[in-house]
């Protein structure tokens, strides 16, 4: 199996300022699923930067796809936590926008976009028909029960999905229903602490049925005290710094 995304000890400083990550191990293979998990601040949304190359790295090896990261590939779309949209543009004009950049003529842009308009912003980044797609937090503005109707959706796309996606969420449950491995990022500076394949029905599985699931409660559980045991190592860390 190709490997669609490595990353080697990659590392990131602010220049006179923190370290953001502190040596990111993770790779992803071609047509997988992986949702990073963690806590609020620690990188994780830093590091999907870096993976679409708008940003660099302190040192270390990242490659997408074999090659350096770069900003603008025609295989990668990046849907971001927030929408973007254009105001000026109705909803299916947002949606024909990335294609209306790759010279697609009026018709068939409306074509595609027709089809593919569920939610703008994620139907605007699934219609470009991407190798690699990457979500920062997509559904973290919603209610409770449109949350859910949106992860159906998008298990739905993923069913005629092949490219590789990777994505963010501070949401444990959504982790678990949407990915193929559950990827835990520790507190800043981050680093990879844990990763757990999901197998629960692969992508015919549901959202409304997952969280009854015995396996489900299992991982949710696992996953939340690696996350709760990077506060309470950071807590002692701060009392002894005090002290």
């Amino acid at each position: 199996m190709s490997v669609a995304i490595e990353a080697r000890d990659v590392r990131f400083k602010v220049p006179d300022g923190p370290d953001v990550l502190a040596g990111i191990d993770l790779t992803i293979n071609d047509g997988e699923f992986v949702v990073i998990v963690g806590p609020s601040g620690c990188g994780k949304t830093t590091f999907l930067n870096m993976v679409a190359g708008l940003q660099g790295f302190t040192s270390g090896h990242l490659r997408v796809a074999g090659s350096a990261p770069q900003a603008g590939r025609r295989e990668t779309a990046y849907a971001l936590a927030r929408d973007a949209l254009l105001p000026w543009r109705d909803a299916l004009g947002n949606v024909e926008l990335a294609l209306q950049i790759r010279g697609l003529a009026p018709e068939e842009r409306r074509r595609r976009a027709t089809e593919a308009l569920a939610r703008v912003a994620l139907a605007r980044t699934f219609v470009t028909e991407p190798r690699l797609l990457i979500l920062d937090e997509p559904f973290a503005a919603l209610d409770a029960q449109t949350r859910i109707r949106m992860q159906e959706l998008l298990l739905a796309l993923l069913r005629q999905f092949s490219g590789t996606m990777i994505m963010v969420t501070h949401d444990i449950a959504e982790a678990i229903i949407l990915a193929d491995r559950v990827v835990v990022f520790s507190q800043r500076p981050a680093s990879v602490t844990a990763s757990y394949e999901v197998k629960l029905g692969n992508r015919q599985r549901k959202s409304s049925e997952l969280r009854t699931d015995p396996e489900f409660a299992r991982l949710f559980e696992r996953i939340w005290q690696d996350i709760e045991q990077e506060f309470i190592e950071q807590e002692f860390v701060a009392q002894e710094s005090v002290a």
